[in-house]
């Protein structure tokens, strides 16, 4: 194939949507994918329903190093209650299950569960504790502890694994209008749940953020269960990340991000069953990029700033910040995150603190330009800077 064409067409904007390549370029599209499969696509030791390997695109798959720095801020505590609230309710919306915002606030509390939806939190919110220690590696008697704590014991009986039975032993199907994807052929989730755990701890050089997107798109790809394959692929995308070190990924809503953009979460789940027609190969790009874009970029861009938490340990250092000032502000991040709040909503939700306490934090940090003031009518809300 002429160099020069190969080079129009890598570059095309539509290189991630095959219809639309074929369409453009109709007498090459053929050539195009030849050079492609031999010499551009990078295996991964993960298979498709035939046994072949997954594959993508290394050039089409930047990831910005802010992301990484981002979710590589250490952390005193295993997760930011803001972001877990905010985490429960948008991995369930997602799949249009809908939980009150008082719910979840009343399990994060402590408070014991009063009805079903609380108990479907809960077993959300006991998985997130379960991943968020270290100690819990990812194996294959993990993801069924997992799985059941988090999903399973809460859901109806025809959509519940077998007693003792890792993964379902019956066949799925993704239905709208029409049959959207089916699982794999359930005699064969266990051979190929043993190279997902392989993968997933294999020392591979991968960059992390790409490679748990990988994890995650497997998991809903293959079926292994009847009921919540997205939930499990969100709590497994986080897993993988809090093994690996990145500390902050619990104080990062995942969830949000996606559920903002959940048609093109889906969108790229079918892109990559589509291009499957054209190309014969399950070539995983399209949904690579959507995290790419809709989530790391958008979670760097949202991220408190760097700077704010630079000027935050240099008056801490300096002797500027009492310990009790420095708990109120880790509470703030943990809390809020990029959110406002009031002095009265400091005051209730921190409990430990007068309100005379608080008023004197929020506007001492507010001098120190760590928090921005606000006036809205009869009442000042804060951020962090």
């Amino acid at each position: 194939m002429d160099a020069f064409k190969f080079s129009e067409m890598l570059s095309d904007k539509n290189i991630l949507d095959l219809k639309k390549l074929k369409y453009k370029y109709p007498d090459c599209f053929d050539d195009f994918l030849s050079v492609l499969k031999a010499s551009f696509y990078t295996p991964l030791p993960l298979r498709d329903f035939q046994g072949n390997n997954l594959v993508y695109l290394k050039s089409c798959t930047g990831i910005n190093l802010e992301a990484v720095k981002l979710l590589y801020r250490p952390q005193k505590s295993a997760y930011g209650a803001k972001a877990l609230e905010n985490e429960i309710i948008a991995t369930s919306a997602i799949e249009s299950i809908d939980f009150s915002r008082e719910s979840v606030r009343n399990i994060m509390r402590g408070l014991a569960p009063r009805d079903e939806e609380e108990n479907r939190i809960y077993g959300l919110k006991q998985g997130l504790d379960f991943i968020s220690n270290k100690e819990n590696k990812i194996t294959e008697d993990n993801i069924y502890k997992l799985y059941r704590m988090a999903i399973g014991n809460f859901l109806s009986e025809e959509n519940k694994l077998e007693p003792g039975s890792y993964y379902r032993k019956d066949s799925v199907f993704v239905m709208s209008d029409r049959v959207e994807h089916s699982g794999l052929d359930y005699s064969k989730l266990p051979e190929y749940m043993q190279a997902f755990v392989q993968f997933a701890n294999a020392k591979d050089g991968l960059n992390d953020l790409l490679k748990t997107v990988m994890l995650h798109f497997y998991i809903a790809y293959i079926h292994p269960y009847f009921d919540g394959n997205g939930r499990m692929a969100r709590l497994i995308h986080m897993w993988f990340l809090i093994q690996n070190g990145y500390e902050s990924t619990l104080f990062v809503p995942f969830s949000s991000y996606i559920e903002k953009s959940r048609k093109k979460y889906y969108d790229a789940y079918t892109l990559v069953e589509e291009n499957r027609k054209l190309s014969g190969v399950v070539d995983i790009t399209p949904f690579l990029v959507y995290f790419i874009h809709q989530v790391y970029e958008k979670m760097t861009a949202d991220s408190i700033s760097s700077d704010t938490l630079q000027n935050y340990r240099h008056a801490f250092t300096a002797g500027k910040i009492t310990e009790k000032e420095a708990k109120l502000w880790q509470f703030v991040l943990s809390a809020y995150a990029n959110e406002s709040f009031t002095t009265k909503q400091l005051e209730k939700d921190f409990g430990d603190a007068a309100y005379a306490t608080i008023r004197s934090f929020v506007l001492k940090f507010a001098d120190l330009g760590l928090l921005n003031a606000q006036k809205m009518k009869n009442k000042t809300v804060y951020s962090v800077q």
